[in-house]
């Protein structure tokens, strides 16, 4: 760990806490007004990891961050048989829903959990983990340290870890507010952390790192990595 890792890892977070722990109401808000936020359609990334998954064998997934289950419903979809996680209570009703008018109900469990506590699962209970910017919410590196640690944990031996962030590349990068690590809030009031290669590598401590691939999404563009790790 270099001096600059050190300072980014070890910055006080007293003053910010409350705004940070303000997003969760956040994205209740933005979840009751729209029950489709981000589109019906799966994300790039969920397109690509389920190819992946399905030329490993993987068929137990957790998806983190799930939102209002667009890439859940894409997984369940697929044969896949997945457990889907977010922190909104909203999002996970939404899903429920979704799962209920498609008759998917049989390969799809929800739960309203926050991941900076324990994961409710066994070691070695998933084949696979999955989720689009989580990594990128407004998390410490000290929690996403953990998070990490819990996927990991829950993993198979060799199983997968795939998520995507917004990296400082992006446009967003340094607009906005200035919360505290690499976070800023950017207009419509989120709070993004976007991650550099140096903090994905810190990060990845206890996986292989398969790949690192960077792509576009949406119309301002967002600037994003999809990372791939793999259990060591």
């Amino acid at each position: 760990m270099t001096s600059e890792d050190d300072k980014w890892i070890q910055e006080d977070l007293s003053m910010n806490k409350e705004i940070l722990k303000e997003q969760r109401g956040h994205w209740e808000n933005v979840f009751s007004n729209n029950c489709s936020k981000f589109g019906e359609k799966p994300s790039e990334s969920a397109v690509w990891a389920a190819e992946l998954f399905k030329e490993e064998g993987r068929k137990k997934i957790l998806e983190l961050g799930a939102g209002q289950g667009r890439d859940t419903l894409f997984f369940a979809r697929n044969g896949f048989e997945v457990c889907s996680l977010d922190y909104s209570e909203k999002g996970i009703r939404t899903i429920e829903q979704k799962i209920r008018d498609n008759e998917l109900s049989e390969h799809v469990k929800t739960l309203c959990h926050d991941v900076r506590k324990n994961l409710p699962y066994e070691d070695g209970t998933f084949d696979a983990c999955y989720s689009h910017m989580l990594y990128c919410m407004p998390l410490t590196i000290a929690e996403l340290e953990y998070i990490s640690r819990e996927i990991r944990r829950v993993l198979s031996p060799g199983g997968l870890n795939i998520f995507t962030t917004r990296h400082t590349e992006d446009p967003k990068y340094k607009t906005g507010t200035h919360r505290c690590e690499d976070m800023w809030e950017i207009e419509g009031g989120f709070i993004v952390h976007f991650l550099s290669k140096e903090k994905i590598s810190h990060l990845s401590e206890g996986y292989d790192i398969i790949c690192i691939r960077e792509f576009d999404e949406g119309s301002l563009p967002k600037k994003l990595f999809m990372v791939t790790l793999r259990k060591k």
